[in-house]
């Protein structure tokens, strides 16, 4: 007799862990009648439904109800940050990126690593480390403030630097009479309040970071799922601190149509925007139709690049304009996966993956090359952000903010409104 259940989680990829009722292999939740089965449900497949129960499932599932509230709000605007004239085009897949890097030829192969070599070594010799411990995150990092939320010292580490960059910058100050966010407020219409926008906020403890070390006035909090043991119970305790969490996806988020934001200058900070986030958010705040105006600083930590797709990447021209084609552009995401996983020992064994292999040996490609070659396209990913910050007239910089063994993910895009 089984001990657990043997209904498979997709989204949690493990087994179910209630235990299975006398006589069979499954809970009392997950038993099944000889001719029913289990499917995913096609709104949201994150859980699975009794085919006979679809119907009547989609009418009530919780993800629809959220749907439907949130097309009634004024600041949701579908597609609004995707990518503009692409945005239909479907995105490929991590599958379809690493089967056509697999069917490349030897000469084609080296050809590309020649040309992203050389690309690097042009653009992205200035990208200095940048690790910072501001004096206002001590009581932080010292444990100092106890608001019940987990600490974890790495994560700590890179929240601190994240907002000491911001600082360092000049987009976020402190003063002698207690910490707080000073931004100059001269193009606002009627407030001189500030206001911090944190977009894939998770629990929201790097805001409550940058609330409890410098102070604000107004926090935003953008983020599409879920989540338990949030730090939005303690941001709400504080006085006079305005809170709103807005959950939705950062491509469908029309910054200009959230009342409480407009005509106030703000800070828009994230820590490790995923792949095309990252663009989307600065196509929020930055890019046509942005209320760009009232952008006082940016501070945001990418990571996972093998994500990131052509039809949302924010600045097309850089690649095209350096000679390389769009499925240049989604093989040079594809290779930043060595960067964390160079030897691909968790790709399945096949004649395209052997390819792979067989040409690395043929140019005598070692792991560590290949990690090698993977960090170097993340920074041109990344520079490519960079420099579209700086043509949309922003002073900007790319970092690295942590060491690697704290988080390999370490690259920091900071800037700030030219005379704020």
């Amino acid at each position: 007799m089984a001990t657990r259940c043997k209904f498979w989680l997709p989204k949690k990829k493990r087994f179910c862990a209630i235990p299975p009722l006398s006589n069979s292999d499954f809970c009392g939740n997950h038993s099944k009648r000889s001719d029913d089965v289990w499917i995913l449900c096609s709104i949201d497949p994150s859980h699975s439904v009794l085919e006979s129960n679809l119907e009547s499932h989609l009418k009530r599932c919780p993800l629809l109800k959220h749907q439907n509230s949130l097309s009634l709000q004024p600041f949701y605007r579908k597609g609004i940050n995707g990518g503009g004239q692409e945005e239909e085009e479907e995105g490929v897949s991590s599958e379809s990126k690493r089967m056509a890097v697999h069917s490349m030829t030897a000469p084609q192969f080296i050809k590309l690593i020649e040309k992203i070599k050389s690309v690097h070594a042009d653009i992205c010799k200035d990208i200095l480390e940048s690790y910072i411990d501001p004096d206002a995150c001590k009581i932080w990092i010292n444990r100092a403030i106890d608001w019940k939320i987990p600490f974890q010292e790495k994560h700590v580490i890179q929240q601190a630097s994240i907002l000491g960059n911001l600082e360092k910058l000049g987009a976020l100050k402190s003063s002698s009479i207690g910490e707080q966010l000073q931004c100059d407020t001269s193009s606002a219409d009627s407030s001189d309040s500030s206001a911090v926008v944190e977009f894939g906020a998770g629990r929201g403890y790097l805001t409550q970071m940058l609330a409890d070390c410098y102070g604000v006035s107004k926090v935003f909090l953008v983020e599409r799922k879920s989540y338990k043991l949030k730090a939005d119970r303690s941001l709400r305790q504080k006085e006079s601190l305005i809170l709103e969490r807005l959950r939705i996806d950062i491509e469908d988020l029309n910054l200009n149509a959230i009342v409480a934001l407009q005509g106030v200058p703000y800070l828009a900070i994230g820590k490790h925007l995923c792949g095309p986030a990252t663009d989307m958010t600065l196509r929020c705040c930055v890019g046509e139709g942005a209320a760009k105006s009232y952008l006082r600083g940016l501070s945001i930590a990418t990571c996972c690049h093998h994500l990131c797709q052509w039809k949302h990447y924010i600045n097309k021209d850089f690649f095209l304009n350096l000679g390389m084609t769009k499925d240049d552009f989604h093989a040079i995401t594809w290779f930043t996966s060595w960067a964390v996983d160079a030897d691909h020992s968790s790709d399945v064994a096949d004649t395209n993956t052997e390819n792979v292999k067989n040409i690395c040996g043929d140019i005598n490609m070692s792991v560590a090359e290949r990690a090698a070659l993977g960090f170097m396209c993340k920074d041109i990913i990344d520079a490519g952000r960079f420099m579209w910050l700086r043509e949309y007239g922003l002073e900007s910089k790319l970092v690295k903010y942590v060491p690697s063994n704290i988080s390999p993910e370490n690259h920091l895009l900071i800037a700030k409104r030219c005379g704020s």
